[in-house]
């Protein structure tokens, strides 16, 4: 027994000498220190705009289960920021996203993801991410600007569905068959409204009262027209307004 005893103390010692660490995982000690995932290559490569040295290194850091979560955030946001830059949006929404699960309280990721939803027209979700900066940094200035922006947005957005398909006049008091025609075809009642407002605003961007005036007889002539005109064999509405309203705006619009 006691040498089977001093055999095993032999082997120890050889161990402790060769693989320091096998030692202690064998004797019930702590376990060997794992080496630290390097983050700095990936957030330099980013900063540097390097795609080629930032694709690999923040992989490394990315996809390696022993990365730490404070750099697997780090290397999340910086890849985003980077993918952002060369318009990789999907990549860069995804990047940010998974970071924002890591870490919720990231209010510059959340307004950078909203100015990616932005440039893929969704503005529901980049009001959402603005909003969500906000709440946690109500000083957020790119946050709150986006916000305001996009509010406003919205709110134009809305006003515009409200009156589509609307023509300028009291559909209730349309007499004129040409203004039942125009209240009963939604393209035709939003022709009339745009044409409506390009005559508002060219009056309005008269230089004297003598022009102003003329502006006014050369709608009323057109009005007038179109009245008599319609319904007659040959006689195009739709084009007709299509007509004024290019006149009204310039040849190349407004």
């Amino acid at each position: 027994m006691r040498f089977h005893k001093l055999i095993r103390m032999s082997a120890t010692l050889v161990l402790s000498a060769v693989l320091p660490g096998a030692v202690h995982a064998a004797t019930g000690g702590e376990p060997a220190n794992v080496a630290q995932v390097d983050v700095a290559a990936c957030l330099s490569a980013a900063a540097a705009d390097d795609m080629d040295k930032a694709g690999p290194a923040c992989a490394d850091v990315i996809d390696n289960e022993k990365t730490a979560k404070p750099d697997l955030v780090k290397a999340l946001v910086a890849r985003g920021a980077l993918l952002a830059r060369h318009d990789q949006i999907d990549r860069a929404i995804a990047d940010d996203s998974r970071a924002l699960l890591l870490d919720p309280t990231l209010a510059d990721v959340f307004n950078a993801r909203g100015e990616l939803w932005l440039k893929k027209d969704d503005k529901p979700k980049a009001v959402q991410d603005f909003g969500a900066a906000l709440r946690i940094d109500p000083n957020h200035e790119k946050a709150k600007a986006n916000h305001k922006a996009m509010a406003r947005e919205l709110e134009r957005i809305g006003a515009q569905m409200a009156v589509a398909g609307k023509p300028s006049f009291n559909c209730a008091g349309a007499r004129r068959p040409v203004e039942k025609a125009i209240c009963a075809n939604r393209e035709l009642a939003d022709l009339d409204r745009e044409v409506y407002a390009a005559n508002a605003r060219v009056l309005r961007e008269a230089r004297s009262d003598g022009e102003a005036k003329q502006l006014r007889r050369a709608q009323d002539d057109f009005i007038a027209r179109r009245n008599a005109a319609f319904g007659r064999p040959g006689y195009d509405l739709k084009k007709a307004m299509q007509d004024r309203l290019q006149k009204l705006n310039g040849v190349d619009g407004y």
